[in-house]
């Protein structure tokens, strides 16, 4: 799957904000995001710096927090796209 970086404190804070539909979008540092804005609910995957998964989060809808203790990085997927995911996986990144 395609997964867009958002590595800057701007990116980050747009995220999804505004977008018509999700598309996967990894934040870089993050351990907590917020749905305000949003206009559809996303799935909320938590990874430590080993990109294990310490979180998920399932179906969060709009104007929702959601955070995890050990979290460095954050992936938001389209509802349904962690599936399948669970606590401890490991997940690589490739360009």
């Amino acid at each position: 799957m395609h997964v867009t970086l958002a590595a800057t404190p701007l990116a980050r804070l747009r995220g999804l904000i505004g977008r018509r539909e999700p598309r996967p979008l990894l934040l870089v540092p993050a351990a907590a995001i917020h749905t305000w804005g949003m206009r559809f609910a996303i799935d909320v995957v938590f990874l430590d710096a080993e990109l294990r998964v310490v979180k998920v989060v399932r179906g969060l809808p709009p104007r929702r927090l959601a955070s995890a203790r050990r979290a460095r990085a954050v992936l938001e997927l389209p509802a349904g796209g962690a599936d399948g995911l669970e606590e401890g996986a490991k997940l690589a990144l490739r360009r």
